[in-house]
């Protein structure tokens, strides 16, 4: 019967219609590559587990996150700089830089008799303007001398390594006070110290300004159209240079975090942190072409990096090993960007 026939082929058009949608969100989940990277922690978690039980202990997760913590430090500032299609390799050496100024300090001020309270605020003070002032180099020679991000940032990193070695003549900085030590260690549950809770805080802010605050719209602005944001009347050169100091200061920040947990200063704190950070932030899912990324994603991605080198490390694998697993990891998460972009195209 028509009427009848009718009927059975709208319903099995909106069945069919059903099972795309399906399929099409599916694949969408799939195709996301936090999903993927959840995923991959899972089976990385098992896999390490099986390897060396002592792996999902809470020994083993708070060591974790004493490395995860400098690393997404370093990744928050990375994220805002790598959204605006830049790249900045000197957070490592600015990290170094960072906590050997504030070894210094607080070693000036503790053995000149202060307070404890007013040698560790001048360590943290100088630690932060090392790092904004490195920044605010970097901004100017990227936004206004119009040099590439990679080679500006490239001669930043040579002079605050040479910087840090030249001032310490390579050896460790201690005379911090007791208090240093005491903040750095002091952990709840026996896992989450102090300086983890204001990188969570830190990191957590980050990623609020980068989704809902205007200047976040318009990294994103930046690094998806330069010309364009200039049309619209963004001041291209001044944002840079911001983005160039908040990436400072995080690397100042994961140098404090250093010296609070050594309670010192070490000449080779942040050696290859720049490789970390920049694959934390890539394989989080932040292109390495602008104007798509999210905190959430490099903050995943910094605990994945941290977890396979924790990982490789219980496991018994070499440590030449790690930076290769860490560079196949960034080789690996631009190829799934590219090929997410093709599928989208």
């Amino acid at each position: 019967m028509p009427g009848v026939q009718s009927r059975q082929f709208v319903e099995g058009q909106a069945k069919e219609r059903r099972e795309q949608g399906t399929f099409s969100r599916l694949a969408e989940l799939l195709a996301n590559q936090q999903v993927l990277l959840l995923g991959f922690l899972v089976v990385m978690i098992a896999a390490f587990s099986m390897a060396n039980p002592r792996f999902l202990s809470l020994a083993s997760f708070g060591n974790v996150l004493q490395d995860w913590a400098p690393a997404v430090l370093l990744a928050a500032g990375q994220t805002f700089v790598i959204i605006t299609a830049g790249v900045d390799l000197s957070v490592g050496s600015v990290m170094g830089l960072s906590a050997i100024s504030a070894a210094m300090i607080g070693r000036s001020l503790n053995e000149g008799g202060q307070p404890p309270s007013i040698a560790i605020g001048g360590a943290l003070l100088g630690a932060v303007v090392v790092g904004l002032v490195c920044g605010l180099v970097n901004g100017v020679l990227v936004a206004y001398v119009k040099l590439a991000p990679f080679i500006a940032t490239l001669a930043t990193m040579a002079i605050a390594a040479g910087t840090t070695l030249v001032i310490t003549n390579g050896v460790q900085v201690g005379g911090a006070p007791r208090e240093v030590s005491r903040i750095g260690s002091s952990a709840f549950a026996s896992v989450i110290t102090i300086p983890v809770l204001v990188t969570i805080v830190a990191v957590g802010i980050a990623g609020l300004v980068l989704k809902f605050t205007r200047f976040g719209r318009w990294t994103y602005g930046i690094g998806s159209n330069r010309f364009s944001a200039s049309a619209v009347g963004i001041s291209v050169e001044r944002h840079l240079v911001k983005v160039y100091m908040i990436s400072g200061f995080f690397a100042a920040l994961a140098g404090l975090f250093v010296y609070f947990r050594l309670g010192a200063g070490s000449p080779t704190t942040g050696l290859t942190m720049e490789l970390t950070a920049i694959a934390a932030v890539i394989v989080g899912g932040t292109s390495l072409f602008g104007g798509r990324g999210t905190m959430t994603g490099s903050a995943l991605g910094a605990f994945l990096v941290t977890a396979v080198i924790s990982g490789l490390i219980l496991a018994g694998v070499q440590p030449n090993w790690q930076q290769i697993v860490v560079g196949m990891l960034i080789v690996l998460s631009v190829i799934t960007q590219q090929v997410t972009t093709r599928r989208k195209l």
